[in-house]
C-alpha cells in the first residue's frame, strides 16, 4: 500500500538537477498532516514547484543554450510544463471528488521529464 501525498512532498524530475516541492492548495479541506493531494494537484508554478535547472532537449531554452554553445549541453532554469494528471493515483480514495496522489504515482513533463515522488509529505496514511 502506498502513502498519501500531501502538501511538502518532496519531488523528483528525470532532467532536473534539484529536488522540487509539491504545494497542495487546501480547497478540498482534506487534510493529514497538511492538505492532501489528488491526481489533479499538477499545476505548474502553482503545485510543482521548478527543479533547478533542466537538461532536456525537448526544453526549447536548453535547445537553444546548447545550439549556441556548439552542441555543448547547457542546462537552463526548469519551467514545468505538466498539463496531464498524475498517473494512477488511487482508484478507491477520493480527494475532493478525484482520485487521491499515493507516492507510487507519475507526471509527465511536455519537456519529456518523469516527475515522481521522493518523501510524501507525511508517512501515517496508507492509500492503495
Amino acid at each position: 500500500m502506498g502513502q498519501q501525498v500531501c502538501s511538502g512532498a518532496v519531488l523528483k524530475c528525470s532532467f532536473g538537477l534539484a529536488p522540487g516541492v509539491l504545494n497542495v492548495l487546501p480547497l478540498s479541506q482534506v487534510m493529514t498532516a497538511m492538505p492532501d493531494a489528488s491526481i489533479m494537484d499538477n499545476k505548474p508554478m502553482v503545485n510543482v514547484m521548478p527543479f533547478g535547472m533542466c537538461t532536456s532537449l525537448a526544453n526549447p531554452l536548453v535547445a537553444a543554450a546548447t545550439a549556441a554553445a556548439l552542441g555543448v549541453l547547457v542546462p537552463m532554469p526548469c519551467i514545468p510544463l505538466t498539463t496531464a494528471p498524475w498517473v494512477p493515483g488511487s482508484p478507491t480514495v477520493l480527494v475532493g471528488g478525484m482520485p487521491a496522489l499515493n507516492n507510487a504515482s507519475k507526471l509527465m513533463c511536455m519537456a519529456g521529464g518523469v516527475i515522481e515522488i521522493c518523501v510524501p509529505g507525511q508517512v501515517t496514511v496508507a492509500v492503495p
